[in-house]
């Protein structure tokens, strides 16, 4: 089962866009996420993201 997209946005507040996949999941570490959700950004491509919108598009698959 893939993690909620709004679960991993919780932990990527403060990000700057655009961001890559390495800093998504860096950011998202020291924001205390959990496996889940360091999962579920490990399984985007990895590209460079232009926003929040389009993380959460890559992790449920849209």
């Amino acid at each position: 089962m893939s993690e909620n997209p709004i679960e991993v946005q919780k932990f990527l507040g403060g990000i700057g866009y655009p961001a890559t996949r390495d800093a998504l999941i860096a950011h998202a570490q020291e924001s205390g996420a959990d496996g889940n959700v360091l999962t579920a950004l490990e399984s985007i491509p990895d590209k460079e993201y232009d926003s929040p919108t389009a993380v959460s598009s890559a992790i449920s698959g849209s």
